[in-house]
């Protein structure tokens, strides 16, 4: 979100607010365009994406895990086919799990430049396609309002993560099984319910 905000000013756009900012993590490029900077043009968006990863990537190294998830998901890699549907591009999805470590953990990934982006439900279908895996036997964990809207729309079960993106009274009115707080807790009720 602060990216988003830095690359409107260098612009010369105006600085969206935080939350809406915020708001926009885990859609498609064009859509989050549309909703943090409305006023820029899109033959634009190439300049303002330019602006916007050269501060992300200057702000990689001090970007971390949440504390239990590395374990969390090397954990649950070992019983489930883990798999990823993201509003990154390709490029920056393999160049964050190159830079935590986490490929190997993931059977699959989509992008939001392989697919139609969140929250349609393109990416999860065609997940579940290519691993042969059930909608009933799927389990969609995200921190974005855009993440359960794309599970509900194929018909996935979803849990929610407070300690990301939305707020919690967003994530819970989209209906997730659970909405959690704390990695801890995530990980309780993912032990509990196998």
């Amino acid at each position: 979100a602060e990216c988003i905000r830095e690359a409107s000013r260098e612009l010369g756009l105006e600085i969206p607010e935080f939350e809406r900012a915020r708001h926009v993590i885990g859609l498609g490029l064009h859509d989050a365009m549309r909703i943090a900077v409305p006023e820029l043009e899109a033959e634009r968006y190439p300049e303002f994406v330019a602006s916007y990863r050269s501060h992300f990537l200057a702000r990689k190294d001090s970007m971390q895990l949440f504390a239990g998830m590395r374990e969390l998901l090397q954990e649950l890699s070992r019983k489930h086919v883990l798999a990823i549907a993201t509003g990154k591009s390709r490029q920056g999805l393999d160049r964050d799990l190159e830079f935590h470590g986490l490929k190997p953990l993931f059977a699959a990934s989509r992008c939001a430049d392989e697919a139609h982006p969140k929250p349609h439900p393109a990416m999860l279908r065609e997940l579940m396609a290519q691993l042969a895996v059930q909608n009933d036997a799927s389990l969609m964990i995200g921190d974005t309002s855009h993440d359960m809207e794309m599970a509900r729309a194929a018909r996935v079960a979803s849990l929610a993560v407070t300690y990301g993106a939305h707020p919690e009274h967003g994530l819970r009115a989209c209906g997730p099984l659970g909405c959690f707080s704390t990695v801890a807790a995530l990980q309780a009720w993912l032990e509990a319910n196998g």
